[in-house]
């Protein structure tokens, strides 16, 4: 991600922010499968947080929990939602920063899953992305995402989304297909265990996708 992108985010945050959630049963099921595919005492690490609504669900039953994101205005709000949380009783070992991709993977902590919704797709080269999270990961580790595969959707979207970024409308995206990121999972070392559609719609093209890094990195 550029400086742009840093920008796009920040100027929507609010307004994201306010946006209710366009699946709700789609994202409870997601929720819950990630929360049973964590392991006992898991070190965790989220890509792409926003303003923090899976890590407020999620944090509770984990050792630690960080979640990361490009934008400040995002994490402002997210910490803002923590601190009414804590108000209420919420005792999740969460933390929210301020970071991209390539700070964290810099840094020698190491997780034991690492999470990205609704983020592959905006995180630049695909390739060298899947390399920095299984950098990340514990041998055996898992990456869990769930992201808009844009090669699936119709093309008339992949026309649209540059000349909205032209005008400042949209962020960087990258375009791949549900199969071609099963074969870059493939090739940067990870297993696939879980490839599932958890929307509520016919016309989902988010796969719930689960990949298990090398035991013996």
């Amino acid at each position: 991600m550029d400086k742009r992108d840093e920008q796009f985010w920040d100027k929507i945050a609010r307004k994201y922010a306010a946006s209710p959630v366009g699946d709700e049963a789609g994202f409870d099921r997601t929720l819950a499968r990630t929360l049973a595919l964590f392991p006992p005492h898991a070190r965790v690490l989220e890509l792409g947080c926003g303003t923090g609504t899976a890590a407020l669900r999620l944090a509770e039953g984990v050792d630690t929990y960080l979640a990361t994101d490009i934008s400040a205005n995002m994490i402002s709000i997210a910490d803002e939602k923590l601190e009414t949380a804590r108000q209420n009783g919420f005792n999740g070992p969460l933390s929210f920063r301020q970071a991209t991709l390539d700070t964290v993977s810099n840094e020698s902590a190491r997780y034991n899953a690492v999470i990205g919704f609704n983020y592959l797709h905006l995180a630049g080269d695909l390739p060298t992305a899947l390399d920095h999270i299984r950098s990340l990961l514990l041998p055996g580790g898992l990456f869990i995402s769930k992201t808009p595969c844009i090669g699936d959707m119709n093309p008339l979207i992949r026309l649209v989304i540059p000349l909205m970024r032209l005008v400042g409308k949209a962020p960087s995206v990258t375009t791949f297909s549900t199969e071609s990121l099963l074969v870059s999972l493939k090739q940067a070392g990870f297993e696939v265990i879980a490839n599932e559609l958890h929307g509520s719609k016919k016309s989902d093209r988010r796969p719930f996708i689960a990949a298990r890094a090398p035991s013996g990195d």
